[in-house]
């Protein structure tokens, strides 16, 4: 399942993302080491699995805004095609 593009605009700055990574992987330690519940177990590990998935493997590149494009160059008399 893919972001909304609110969701990307959000999530485009890296520490939010780990940010969220980090909280399902501390709350899975919790779940498998103290409270021994599966379902929680199960249930934080596949929305762990779900954000390494899409906010590290899948995450849209971000596009360099001030990246300016080079002109054209002049064409030479090879160049030319006359009709």
């Amino acid at each position: 399942m893919a972001l909304k593009e609110n969701d990307l605009k959000w999530f485009r700055p890296m520490w939010r993302r780990a940010a969220v990574a980090v909280f399902l992987a501390i709350w899975l330690g919790w779940e498998l080491l103290f409270t021994q519940d599966m379902f929680w177990a199960v249930l934080v590990g596949a929305a762990l699995a779900y954000v390494g998935w899409n906010f590290f493997y899948k995450f849209p590149k971000e596009e360099n805004e001030n990246e300016q494009v080079p002109p054209p160059r002049p064409a030479d008399e090879q160049d030319r095609q006359d009709p």
